[in-house]
């Protein structure tokens, strides 16, 4: 048993609260507050006014710059023009390319979902691609 004050831990205790707590639960607050202290040394070394724990692109959307509406209908115009392009390919091979390319999915696990050899899918993807640079070059 190891004795703690919940001064150091709790902000809201304004005196000494001292309490014995079982040596795993003080382990348990001291590995808490060296956490608290090392995200805070991050926050201010990297100058970091935002969560750096966050999943949702908070770094992501700082570094990149907004598009303005050229450059949005650009971009809508290029994926309409990729969508055309793939549906003029065969069921296999599009579905092959879009799960390679748009999934990220790597060869061998598309092959492995589909069953077949990973050769057969690395030739039809080539095949597909080659098929897709003759559509855009008559463009």
């Amino acid at each position: 048993m190891k004795k703690i004050n919940l001064r150091d831990y709790y902000p809201y205790y304004t005196q000494d609260m001292i309490v014995e707590v079982p040596d795993e639960v003080a382990l348990l607050l001291r590995e808490y507050m060296l956490l608290e202290e090392a995200y805070r040394i991050r926050t201010y070394r990297y100058k970091a006014f935002y969560s750096l724990d966050r999943d949702e692109g908070i770094e992501r959307e700082i570094l990149q710059k907004p598009l303005n509406p050229a450059e949005i209908w650009e971009q809508r115009q290029m994926t309409e023009l990729i969508y055309k392009g793939l549906s003029k390919l065969p069921v296999k091979q599009r579905q092959r390319i879009y799960a390679h390319f748009f999934l990220g999915m790597s060869k061998a696990d598309i092959a492995r979902a589909e069953g077949t050899d990973a050769s057969s899918v690395r030739k039809s993807i080539n095949r597909g691609l080659h098929q897709l640079k003759k559509y855009f070059e008559k463009i």
